[in-house]
C-alpha cells in the first residue's frame, strides 16, 4: 500500500471530489470535520455517502469525522454505515482508547488513520497506538489543534520551523507509528502557493522517516509524490545493498563499495525497495 500523498476535500463541495480524485494523489480524505460549517455538515454527509458509494473500491477515499466527543460524530457514523471506505480519519484521537472506541461503532469494519497530537492528553497515549495496530492504516499529527488548546500563540518560529513544543509532537507520532509498524504521515504544509517551502518540507519529513504526507491543495501533490519516491541513484543503492546481502546470507557486516555495510543498511535498502514497489 502506497500513501505518499492524501489530499483533504471539504465535504460540503462536491463539485471538487472528482477533481480530487484525479490531481494524482494517493488516497482523498473526504473531509466533515474542520473545512466544514456546522450549517453544512447535513449536505456534507449525504455528498460523501454518495460519492463513496459510487467510487468505493476504485481508490484510497478516507473519510474524516468528527471527534468522538462531539455529537456531530454520531451522524458522520450513522451516514457512513454500510460503506466501504479506505479508512476513516479519527480527528482529537487520544490513543489506543479511542481506535476501540471507533472500531466498536464501525460497521463493516474499516481501518482507522488517527490525528495523534490535536489534544494535550493525547501526547500522553501516543506510545499505545501499537495495541491497536491491526485497527489502523497509519498515524499522522496536526500542528494547528494542539496550540490552540493549549493557549500557544503559534506552532512555528518565523522561518516556518516547528517549536520545540511540536516537534517533540512531531517525533512522538513518528516513532509510534514505527512501533506500531503502520505508516507514518506527514501534516499539510499550509501555504499552498509555497511550492519551493513544500519542497524542502517534504523532503525533511522522508529524510526523518515519514513514508507520506497531507496536503490540502492539488497543486502540492506532485511535489509530495516527488519527494516521497525514492529516486533511481537510491534503487540503484538499495538493489545493490540488498544483492551484496543475498550472495552472503551469514553475514552479519559486508565491504560494498569501500564502506563497511551492516543490518542496519539492508534494512533500509528493503525500505527503498518496499516504497518503490520492487
Amino acid at each position: 500500500m502506497r500513501l505518499r500523498s492524501l489530499l483533504f476535500v471539504p465535504g460540503d463541495r462536491p463539485e471538487r471530489f472528482e477533481k480530487a480524485l484525479a490531481s494524482g494523489a494517493d488516497a482523498v480524505i473526504l473531509d466533515l470535520e474542520d473545512s466544514v460549517a456546522l450549517a453544512n455538515k447535513p449536505r456534507a454527509r449525504g455528498a460523501v455517502h454518495e460519492f463513496v458509494l459510487r467510487h468505493a473500491g476504485e481508490t484510497h477515499l478516507l473519510i474524516r469525522i468528527n471527534p468522538l466527543a462531539l455529537p456531530e460524530a454520531e451522524d458522520d457514523l450513522a451516514a457512513i454505515s454500510g460503506l466501504h471506505p479506505f479508512a476513516i480519519m479519527l480527528p482529537k484521537a487520544e490513543g489506543a482508547t479511542s481506535v476501540r472506541k471507533l472500531a466498536a461503532l464501525l460497521m463493516p469494519a474499516v481501518p482507522i488513520l488517527p490525528i495523534a497530537t490535536e489534544t494535550p492528553s493525547a501526547i500522553f497515549e501516543i506510545g499505545s497506538y501499537r495495541e491497536v495496530s491491526p485497527s489502523l492504516c497509519g498515524l499522522t499529527w496536526g500542528a494547528e489543534d494542539l496550540p490552540a488548546a493549549i493557549g500557544a500563540s503559534t506552532a512555528r518560529r518565523t522561518d516556518g520551523r516547528y517549536t520545540p513544543p511540536y516537534e517533540l509532537a512531531r517525533s512522538l507520532t513518528l516513532f509510534a507509528a514505527h512501533a506500531a509498524a503502520v505508516p507514518a504521515i506527514e501534516t499539510v504544509y499550509p501555504d499552498f502557493r509555497d511550492l519551493n517551502g513544500l519542497r524542502s518540507y517534504a523532503g525533511r519529513g522522508r529524510r526523518d522517516g515519514f513514508s507520506g504526507m497531507m496536503a490540502i491543495h492539488p497543486s502540492q501533490i506532485e511535489t509530495i509524490n516527488h519527494a516521497f519516491t525514492p529516486d533511481t541513484a537510491e534503487i540503484a543503492w538499495a538493489e545493490k545493498v540488498a544483492a551484496a546481502f543475498a550472495a552472503k546470507p551469514d553475514a552479519g557486516v559486508i565491504q560494498l563499495d569501500g564502506r563497511m555495510l551492516d543490518l542496519p543498511h539492508l534494512k533500509l535498502a528493503l525500505r527503498i525497495l518496499e516504497s518503490a514497489g520492487r
